[in-house]
């Protein structure tokens, strides 16, 4: 048996599987690890897969969001402006990595993030 910690949308479960001649047989049981305080309630895991992009945005550093500059269903060029985030007392602007659409942003103004945060997706 191997023990695994998987997250799905912020929330971590503990997951043990069993292994039987090299291959997978089950995985018993999965049990919800407590979900951490500042978690928001998600859209059911369809919606929300739809909507996610395949190009991630992330933050380089912990901060505050200052401003959104885009909106989902925009259209967006390798260096466009995205969102500012002030880290440091310093802004910063989170621009789009490639040439794409906008297909969520997952963060709003005052939000407080860490760094690695998924901040928004393009569908390039």
């Amino acid at each position: 048996m191997k023990q695994y910690t998987i997250t799905v949308n912020g929330v971590a479960y503990d997951v043990t599987v069993e292994e039987k001649n090299g291959g997978v047989v089950s995985a018993p049981k999965a049990v919800e690890k407590s979900a951490p305080a500042a978690a928001a309630p998600v859209a059911s895991a369809p919606q929300a897969a739809a909507k996610e992009g395949n190009v991630a945005v992330s933050a380089p550093m912990p901060g505050k969001i200052l401003a959104v500059k885009a909106k989902e269903g925009d259209s967006v060029k390798a260096g466009d402006v995205l969102l500012v985030l002030e880290a440091m007392k310093m802004e910063n602007d989170i621009v789009a990595p490639q040439d794409g659409v906008v297909a969520s942003i997952n963060v709003k103004v005052g939000d407080s993030v860490e760094s690695g945060a998924k901040l928004a997706s393009l569908n390039a």
